[in-house]
């Protein structure tokens, strides 16, 4: 079976090569045994998978249970998976087989995984190694054959750091790894869920299919999507049964999309505290200043540098790293003034990092720039581009430094 006509049975929209990744490793482990972990954010659809694993399987004629462990309470988790016998505990007033016990010859599927308390999570790991395990209460061993998929939107490795889940059952679980992309990741993909959304609640609620105008479909796919293919979808149906006009402008559409997630932009720092009340511009101002104070502190290094010997017999002995360094700086700056900000950054600069500007200043090298500009023209006579091939910066930064320098 291709990776097309598993989509159409299962109902997968969507053509992005990471997405069909997913769906091919599913289908390559499907015929096997092996312990599988989708992982993925909320919202991305990761139930799917396991149904895909298990119809592929040679399981697809035993048991299929799907267990979200997040939703369980504690106390009844270990009973919920493995079962009790009558009077284990307050309660069981008879012996109750487990989801392990039902589904033996099939699959289970754990969701949430992550939740499960560490001695469940004891008791899941002998399973998956000896295929045993004991009823609350009792102390005769049970044997089972199930095939285990598991997954969690949580990163597993930062709960083993945190002493919330066990490593070896990490391990265990993670024979083969599937990652669900996030929806922001797949923008062409976008589009084809919405209308495929529209489509069916159109027929839900029977009423013609909305339709996006070209901004609005732009705005769709400018949307991080936190909240992936369940917020698409509920927005979808939001609109579809609010809206009268079923063209959906650009305006429109952003009613219904939270105003702090409409940037895809992404968290650029990730010192909270510091950032929590600065805009995104801010934020990005605070980035290109911080670039600036690199370029001070490469300029003191080179300055220390020339300042231990003497600057013309410095540039005489050590033409080739003269000339690498003012090319490394010359590139940071280039590169600086490629950055497009649509707001007046000289003005930004004098009041709000006055004092970085200061400490630039004090720190300058300009005059060491200007007497090796000058000593190259002289090397030179006057010819521009052979000097500054000489100085290793651009004909264009030498006749710009020209003008700055007043030479």
């Amino acid at each position: 079976m291709d990776i097309q006509t598993i989509k159409q049975r299962f109902g997968i929209i969507g053509n992005a090569p990471s997405l069909n990744r997913a769906i091919d490793i599913a289908k390559q482990v499907a015929p096997t045994d092996l312990t599988v972990l989708i992982t993925g954010e909320s919202g991305t659809g990761k139930e799917v998978f396991p149904q895909i694993i298990h119809q592929l399987s040679t399981r697809k004629h035993g048991p299929y249970i799907a267990v979200n462990c997040g939703a369980i309470p504690e106390g009844t988790i270990d009973s919920e998976l493995f079962g009790h016998e009558k009077g284990s505990f307050t309660g069981a007033h008879e012996a109750r087989k487990g989801y392990f016990e039902v589904a033996d010859g099939g699959t289970i599927f754990l969701d949430e995984v992550a939740e499960l308390p560490l001695s469940t999570q004891v008791r899941l790991l002998r399973v998956l190694e000896t295929g045993e395990f004991f009823k609350v209460g009792s102390s005769k061993v049970i044997k089972t054959d199930v095939r285990l998929i598991a997954a969690t939107n949580v990163n597993i490795p930062d709960s083993i750091d945190k002493g919330k889940f066990r490593q070896d059952l990490y391990y265990r679980l993670n024979t083969v790894p599937i990652y669900i992309p996030p929806l922001r990741s797949r923008m062409d993909d976008i589009h084809l869920l919405f209308r495929k959304f529209t489509t069916d609640f159109a027929e839900k609620y029977r009423m013609p299919p909305l339709r996006l105008n070209p901004e609005a479909i732009e705005v769709l796919s400018d949307y991080r999507w936190d909240g992936n293919i369940r917020e698409l979808k509920n927005i979808t149906e939001q609109i579809s049964i609010i809206e009268e006009d079923r063209l959906i402008t650009a305006d429109t559409l952003m009613k219904y999309l939270p105003k702090a997630n409409v940037s895809k932009l992404p968290v650029l720092y990730a010192r909270e505290a510091e950032n929590k009340n600065m805009s995104e511009r801010d934020i990005l101002y605070k980035i290109l200043f911080d670039m600036r104070n690199d370029i001070t502190e490469l300029k003191r290094t080179v300055l220390e540098i020339i300042q231990h010997d003497d600057s013309s017999q410095f540039h005489e002995s050590n033409p080739q790293l003269v000339k690498k360094l003012h090319h490394d700086i010359d590139n940071i700056k280039d590169y600086s003034d490629r950055i497009e900000i649509q707001t007046d950054y000289e003005a930004v600069q004098e009041d709000a990092f006055q004092e970085t500007e200061v400490v630039e200043e004090s720190l300058s090298i300009q005059k060491t720039e200007e007497d090796l500009i000058k000593k190259a023209l002289e090397k030179h006579k006057g010819k521009r581009k052979l000097a500054a091939n000489d100085l290793g910066i651009s004909e264009r930064t030498l006749y710009r430094k020209i003008k700055e320098y007043d030479i």
